[in-house]
């Protein structure tokens, strides 16, 4: 068997193994073997001083065994904060592990979680010498950070590589090769099916291997096809600070828990990204304390307000746990929703997201702080409570509900029924006054009826979210629904339900959005409005964008100040009318979170 093929098939075996350990995966094509094939080999301005290349190839040619790779998993070693550009591994030298000024295209698809990868990936790359380009036909490296929740998502992305295969054919030959890389959950799901069908590419790195990148990058300076797809039980990155893409974002995101337990039947996630763990509540809490000094003390955000704004992140966010600190790994058990069940063996201990939220929402007081991706089953009093007395809490919750089929939620995995779901939202909404709901809805899930169908159709009317994502199901290899159920139903029914239920939401989401006509709702501004030029935009608290005129007002904290507002800026805005996904209004003055309590 080919090493590629060996180590690939390794990594499937090993998946749930600590293999954090494992810093250096070398996963090399040879001329020799008939597999997996590398490249055509370096491009002929590489071959200008043949010396070198035979050198690195010598090197590359004597680096670790899959041998080597089967010991070093068994051995515990700490992963180094930064790229280890001082300790290569042996076929590489510490120069190879410098970026040397080229310059990196970074496209982002999909959720939340992939723009804060993006972010972490770029830091990395940064520290080691790489340098960021807006300008796809300048880059040197070019970077996509991908998702494999649907189908569709992945084709976007096999679309996008038979364009990028013109322009790296095209590329002058004065200049370095073109390298393409795949990030994320499609690099993860997929493994080698992309390096056999698309040889455009040259390197893979999973959503845990992103310290990799500075050796994969250099790997595939030889010409040869490089990737690391381990997924590991401990990686949360909470030593890597993101850096910001643009220094004129109004809001952040943190990353907080990585991977899911879950294991809903219809989903890919925990294959993609991997078990639940969570970061220290310590690294945390300064990321959000830099992000709030930096905003404070960078002169390039002086035009602007700056970042008022931070989501926390997590495939399953409010089933955040500390336990790196010893005194608070007790026996305590961990409340969940009322008639929810978990899939897997009751978790005990450690820091709980009701704590962290606590303390995040302390740092900061004119920091809005908002939390995604969330699952019904976490959600005790004590978060509900902290959530209604916090200021700078958003009172925005998202709560997928998937179906409203008990039925079809027991062949989910989802852990509660219709009923339990419903009790829950009447329990939000009475802890928390004025909430506003967001969910996600899968129309045509194996073995969905017309009836099924039907009964998710009365829980939109029934709950009247204010927001929802909702899409036909796709179904994906490696899931439990992939390997135990049949994708029975056709697409055009799938298709059809689908659009029923978008119709239904938008008039439930109408209904719900008329309720803030006439009231006044506090702003984040975040900029010039995309379809008009004498409109600014921004979200209230519930997360709705509002859009009202680009006009003078008056600065509350100044009196007598005239003032146009800013990215960054907390207005006042009066609503005086709603649609299924935008509120307008008019702008009635600048304030302060703090201040603004006295007029809504």
């Amino acid at each position: 068997m080919h090493p590629l093929q060996c180590v690939l098939k390794a990594q499937r075996c090993l998946r749930w193994a600590p293999l954090a350990s494992v810093s250096w995966l070398l996963l090399r094509t040879c001329r020799a073997h008939s597999g997996v094939r590398s490249s055509a080999g370096p491009s002929p301005e590489r071959r200008q001083e043949d010396g070198v290349w035979k050198d690195f190839s010598s090197r590359l040619a004597t680096g670790p065994t899959f041998q080597h790779f089967l010991r070093s998993a068994s051995v515990p070693q700490e992963k180094p904060s930064t790229p280890d550009v001082e300790d290569p591994p042996p076929y590489l030298t510490v120069d190879d592990l410098l970026g040397t000024q080229r310059k990196v295209y970074l496209e982002t698809y999909g959720c939340q979680m992939n723009v804060n990868d993006t972010e972490i990936a770029w830091s990395i790359l940064q520290k080691s010498g790489y340098l960021r380009t807006s300008n796809l036909q300048e880059a040197d490296v070019v970077l996509l950070v991908t998702c494999s929740i649907r189908e569709k998502a992945e084709q976007t992305i096999w679309n996008r590589l038979h364009q990028l295969r013109s322009l790296k054919s095209k590329r002058l030959r004065s200049r370095v090769p073109l390298r393409i890389g795949i990030l994320g959950c499609m690099a993860e799901r997929l493994k080698e099916e992309i390096l056999n069908r698309e040889k455009t590419v040259d390197i893979l790195a999973g959503p845990d291997a992103y310290r990799d990148l500075p050796r994969l990058l250099a790997v595939a300076e030889s010409g040869q096809q490089a990737a690391n797809v381990l997924l590991s039980l401990d990686e949360t990155y909470a030593d890597v600070l993101p850096v910001q893409m643009s220094p004129s974002v109004t809001s952040a995101f943190v990353s907080i828990m990585r991977g899911c337990d879950n294991m809903c039947s219809y989903c890919i996630v925990p294959f993609t990204r991997g078990r639940e763990r969570s970061r220290p509540v310590a690294s945390i809490l300064e990321e959000v304390r830099k992000l709030s000094e930096q905003v404070k003390n960078s002169p390039a955000l002086l035009t602007v307000s700056g970042l008022k704004e931070v989501t926390l992140l997590g495939q399953n966010v409010n089933s955040f746990r500390d336990n790196s600190e010893v005194q608070f790994n007790n026996a305590v058990s961990t409340n969940l929703s009322r008639g929810f069940s978990t899939n897997y063996k009751a978790k005990q201990g450690g820091l709980r997201f009701a704590y962290l939220l606590d303390q995040v929402s302390r740092i900061d007081p004119e920091m809005r702080i908002r939390f995604t991706s969330p699952h019904p089953k976490d959600f005790p009093d004590e978060v509900l409570q902290l959530i209604h007395e916090r200021d700078n809490i958003c009172k925005q919750i998202h709560l997928p509900a998937q179906s409203g089929s008990s039925r079809v939620l027991e062949a989910m995995r989802r852990g509660y029924s219709r009923e339990a779901y419903v009790e829950l939202i009447h329990h939000i909404r009475e802890s928390i006054p004025g909430v506003s709901l967001s969910s996600d809805f899968i129309a045509g899930f194996c073995g969905e009826t017309e009836e099924d169908h039907l009964q998710t159709v009365s829980l939109l009317q029934e709950v009247q979210y204010n927001m929802g994502f909702l899409f036909a199901y796709s179904m994906r290899q490696k899931t439990r629904a992939y390997h135990r159920l049949k994708d029975d139903i056709p697409e055009e029914v799938k298709l059809r339900r689908l659009e029923e239920l978008i119709t239904v939401f938008r008039e439930e989401a109408t209904k719900a959005n008329k309720t803030f006509v006439g009231c006044t709702q506090l702003v984040l501004v975040e900029g010039l409005s995309k379809r008009s030029a004498t409109d600014l935009y921004g979200r209230n608290d519930g997360n709705l964008k509002v859009i009202f005129p680009d006009v003078e007002m008056e600065d509350v904290t100044n009196s007598g100040l005239r003032v146009q507002a800013q990215p960054g800026d907390y207005v006042l805005v009066k609503i005086t009318s709603a649609s299924s996904q935008t509120l307008k209004g008019h702008v009635l003055c600048r304030t302060t979170l703090k201040d603004s309590a006295a007029y809504c």
